[in-house]
């Protein structure tokens, strides 16, 4: 699922090519290139805070990539689960069944991701 190459992230200019030149730059430069490779925080931690972020604001859609990338980053599929329902008491228990539903088509009903 890594959308990173040698010369640096490009999910950016695959999702828009140059119909928006500025958001691809800040998306695969600046946010992935730079941001996520910060020593401060593991790439792991990072994707546990973006979940959370994103249910918390009620993007699910973005939920699609940052589940699987959190996964990929470390943060086992039980750890996610657990975060959403965790969630639901602080973010709303809408966002968390939204993101749960959206977490059960990335893993599975079983908690494995479909092959």
């Amino acid at each position: 699922m890594t959308e990173a190459t040698p010369g640096g992230w490009t999910g950016g200019r695959r999702a828009f090519g140059d119909f928006a030149p500025g958001l691809v730059h800040y998306t695969d430069r600046v946010l992935f290139d730079e941001v996520w490779e910060r020593p401060g925080l593991s790439k792991r931690d990072r994707s546990l805070i973006t979940v959370a972020a994103l249910l918390a604001g009620g993007n699910i859609e973005q939920l699609r990539f940052h589940l699987t990338f959190a996964r990929d980053n470390g943060a086992s599929q039980d750890e996610l689960i657990e975060a959403i329902t965790h969630l639901a008491f602080y973010a709303g228990w809408p966002k968390a069944m939204s993101a749960m539903g959206v977490a059960k088509e990335i893993f599975g009903p079983s908690g494995s991701t479909p092959a």
